[in-house]
């Protein structure tokens, strides 16, 4: 089978895993917001993917909310349901199904990724903060971060039941985990740590290492310890240096039928024309990057940077990437472009004869009615693309969903958020829903009132 048609089926799979069970579709407004966080003892600051159970209830975590007990940068944070309403115009309820705890409970804290679902209906995570690890931040021990495990409770109305299954021990296993896991066919968990991986020094004067990409393997039998591997660390580029390897990886990774991981790193790859120090205290533009396996079990895979950003077609990507139908990988930079607000990409294979793959962009934004996107995108069954932007310099726009057409690459403002309490700065992946309408989250916004001005954060659904 083809690279190519193996990336056909790998969308198609995608969207059959998005296109989830939910109520049939009424009439709506094009944006509305389903829920408004409120931060304690709610959550707040909703982060990476939403999912959906064959009921129609959707779940999602948060970086903040929840308790303030933890030892952590921020809140303790949460992970939440929203069940849809048992009538038509009723409203959303949500449940807070579970707060977490912090290192000193040997737990996870402050979630800085979205949620996958495995066939069973648990939810599966990771932490930036907390668990047993020996990171130390300032001078305070506050742990290296996790990943979790959330099971559904065995009787209904009983409580969910949350374990870490596994907690990163030291920065040389990874440090920070960043973004959202992905499973493999096989029940394994792939991810990235924005530091640590046991590389490189010049990603940040705080934090260890230049990141890792990490495996965790289940346990063969029932009651076992997940496995981890660490697949590859990353070296950054020094100080000085024209180019070099990419460093800060993002969640959200993707795999081909060969077990080839593809994915971005914020920093690292070229420095200079205005690169230096986009991502938190680092250098160079990032990376688009291709990790191969290993033929010896336990051995760092192979990385092949398949495009470096130059701050002119794009800088500091702070979201993985999505195969579309020829094989090409598309993916959004928060910065650079023509007017310094970002861009969309696609990266396209090397033609035959040539070992080189091809960057082409898609989309310069200019800031104004959109700019800095901050998520994934993804592409709806007739191949349309669909993303979201955090900012914009016109008073009144608060981020954007947008929409890049198949037939002509037209790029389509569907909605604008329009400040509280409306959401402000989306920066999750998009979902589709069977009724064809979008799903996702806003960082801010809504009518939450103790996380400042700017509100709590939503959940919104958009109809295209």
């Amino acid at each position: 089978m083809s690279v190519v048609l193996y990336a056909t089926l790998a969308i198609v799979a995608l969207l059959a895993s998005a296109v989830i069970a939910y109520a049939q579709k009424s009439t709506l407004p094009a944006e509305q917001v389903l829920y408004s966080f409120q931060g304690l003892p709610d959550g707040a600051q909703p982060v990476g993917a939403v999912v959906f159970d064959s009921a129609g209830n959707l779940y999602g975590a948060t970086t903040e909310g929840g308790s303030s007990s933890c030892i952590s940068v921020a809140q303790c944070g949460t992970v939440y349901e929203l069940s849809p309403p048992s009538s038509k115009g009723g409203s959303w309820t949500e449940t807070v199904l579970y707060i977490f705890k912090g290192n000193t409970f040997n737990d996870g804290a402050s979630p800085v990724g979205g949620l996958v679902m495995d066939s069973a209906g648990n939810l599966y995570g990771s932490t930036a903060y907390g668990g047993t690890g020996n990171c130390v931040l300032l001078g305070t021990l506050m742990g290296c971060g996790t990943v979790y495990e959330l099971s559904p409770p065995t009787q209904s109305g009983g409580a969910w039941s949350e374990k870490v299954i596994y907690s990163f021990p030291d920065a040389a296993h990874g440090y920070k985990p960043n973004g959202d896991l992905t499973f493999d066919s096989l029940g394994n968990l792939y991810g990235a740590t924005e530091f640590g991986g046991g590389y490189g020094t010049s990603c940040d004067p705080y934090f260890q290492y230049c990141g890792a990409i990490f495996e965790l393997i289940p346990p063969q039998q029932q009651g076992g310890a997940w496995t981890e591997q660490v697949l590859y660390g990353f070296k950054g580029t020094a100080r000085g240096a024209l180019a070099g390897d990419g460093g800060a990886p993002n969640g959200g990774l993707v795999l081909d039928r060969y077990r080839n991981i593809y994915g971005t790193t914020m920093a690292g790859g070229f420095t200079g024309g205005g690169c230096d120090g986009l991502s938190v205290g680092s250098a160079g533009c990032g990376t688009v990057f291709k990790l191969v396996p290993s033929h010896t079990k336990g051995e760092m895979w192979t990385e092949e940077i398949l495009y470096r950003f130059n701050g002119i077609e794009g800088a500091d990507p702070s979201a993985g990437v999505v195969f579309d139908e020829s094989g090409d990988l598309c993916g959004s930079a928060f910065g650079g472009g023509t007017d310094g607000h970002g861009t969309l990409f696609r990266v396209a294979p090397p033609s035959q004869g040539s070992k080189v793959w091809v960057e082409s962009t898609l989309y310069n934004f200019d800031g104004h009615s959109a700019g800095g996107p901050a998520a994934s995108l993804i592409f709806d069954p007739t191949g349309n693309l669909y993303g979201t932007s955090s900012s914009a310099t016109n008073t009144d726009a608060r981020g954007t969903v947008f929409r890049i057409q198949r037939t002509d690459q037209t790029f389509q403002i569907i909605h604008t958020f329009k400040t509280v309490p409306d959401g402000e700065t989306p920066a999750s992946p998009l979902l589709f829903a069977t009724n064809g309408d979008l799903f996702g989250t806003t960082q801010a916004g809504g009518t939450g009132t103790t996380c400042g001005v700017g509100g709590c954060g939503t959940v919104f659904e958009v109809e295209p």
